[in-house]
């Protein structure tokens, strides 16, 4: 679970700014919250959800980006060591350009608290640095530095007394400047190491981040669906749950007709394929439905977008269970993009009162969320620029006010800051 997550240099962030998903003391709505497993410490309640506002280019979808930096450079392969990090600094200070970005990762999986801390360009990892809480208190597990001089790492207790000298040159040797060197050791099994394998699960696979839309996650739907018949009733379940009528799922495979020379087979010539891998058959997905003058089918194009766009929510909604396998931090930049306020609020209560505890982190542009009580003031984040183009990060619960406050009228009324400036015509 994401205690919290700092940024420094990355695309619009210019100085550290702090994304926290602690608790503030004393405020109601405890369903909200969660007392993590930390083993031998008490540690505070975390948040289930964490929604953030702000006008247009104020940094909310760079902040999702950011939290998603560390893992896709986790998952990246051997054979990307030549593509260039997703690394940006920030562009308007000609004094940063050459300095690293830096991530900083707190959380807590499998009854372990870690820090996690990345400093990276483009073109190389500076340094990443990994401390384990037992009990709470702070432990080193390893650290990796680059310099002028080169390269240099130093393992804690809980690694060095099992490394060899050998052992740790052979690891500075075969870590490539633009992997991690958690990355390598668990892609190498070291024996040494397995106190590296838990955090590295979380960080390389216990977020799904949703970034840019719902297409790419509304195609693998509908292959699932295709494939297995409960999932398609499980899809038609979840439409049904958020008030889309939708009695069936259901997906027919096409024939097509014979490719020979016609205007397919030339497509396939033209894309460099072989005309004997054009496929004879393509797939249809119809939703069937229910009305008061009967059943219905509409095919998936001929679907609204707000339908296609929960079909495509569909899946990471249900993996971010960790029945699924790890604890899920599900990353969604505009949640309400083509979805009625209602609905939004609807996929909000549901995730608060799931009996399995995850989280969810999300951008949107929708106040509705602020008057609908289901959240707390400490859940409700603010971005806006500053007079340098740099995004600040806010917790509406930094300004004073009471709990009780009508928090959509006060952000509107600007007591939050957060607004677009609209430069009204003569």
């Amino acid at each position: 679970m994401l205690i919290e997550f700092s940024v420094t240099n990355f695309r619009s962030f210019r100085e550290r700014q702090t994304l926290s998903m602690v608790a503030a003391p004393r405020l109601r709505k405890r369903e909200n919250v969660f007392k993590p497993e930390s083993a031998g410490e008490k540690f505070s309640d975390l948040l289930k959800v964490a929604v953030i506002y702000g006008p247009n280019a104020s940094g909310k979808s760079n902040l999702l980006k950011a939290l998603d930096v560390v893992r896709r450079i986790a998952q990246r392969e051997p054979s990307t060591r030549n593509i260039p990090l997703p690394i940006s600094p920030f562009r308007f200070d000609a004094a940063l350009a050459d300095q690293p970005s830096v991530f900083e990762l707190n959380f807590i999986h499998a009854g372990m608290r870690y820090q996690f801390t990345l400093s990276a360009t483009s073109e190389r990892i500076v340094g990443e640095k990994l401390l384990v809480y037992p009990k709470g208190h702070e432990s080193l597990l390893y650290e990796r530095l680059h310099s002028a001089k080169g390269e240099s790492y130093e393992f804690g207790a809980l690694l060095q007394d099992s490394l060899s000298a050998e052992l740790l040159d052979a690891w500075q040797k075969l870590t490539p400047p633009k992997l991690l060197f958690i990355a390598q050791a668990m892609a190498n099994s070291s024996e040494a190491l397995t106190p590296l394998k838990v955090p590295f699960e979380w960080l390389s696979k216990s977020s799904f981040s949703l970034l840019n839309g719902m297409d790419d996650m509304a195609d693998l739907a509908q292959e699932i669906a295709a494939e297995d018949e409960f999932g398609a009733k499980a899809i038609a379940a979840f439409l049904r749950d958020v008030d889309v009528p939708i009695s069936k799922m259901t997906v027919e495979t096409l024939e097509l007709p014979h490719v020979g020379s016609n205007a397919l087979s030339k497509l396939f010539e033209k894309e460099n394929k072989s005309i004997n891998a054009a496929p004879t058959a393509s797939k249809r997905t119809v939703l069937t439905h229910k009305t008061a003058l009967g059943d219905a089918d509409l095919s998936y194009e001929d679907e609204s977008e707000g339908t296609k766009n929960l079909i495509g929510f569909w899946l990471p909604w249900v993996t971010k269970d960790p029945s699924y396998g790890a604890e899920r931090l599900l990353i969604v930049d505009e949640l309400d993009s083509s979805l009625h306020p209602k609905i939004v609020a609807a996929l909000v209560e549901k995730h608060i009162n799931s009996s399995v505890p995850s989280q969810l982190i999300f951008t949107t542009h929708d106040t509705h969320l602020m008057d609908a009580k289901l959240l707390r003031r400490d859940q409700f984040w603010i971005t806006e620029r500053d007079m340098n183009g740099a995004t600040q990060l806010r917790s509406i619960h930094d300004f004073e006010g009471r709990e009780s406050e009508d928090i959509e009228k006060r952000y509107y009324e600007g007591r939050y800051r957060g607004l677009p400036f609209v430069k009204r015509s003569a």
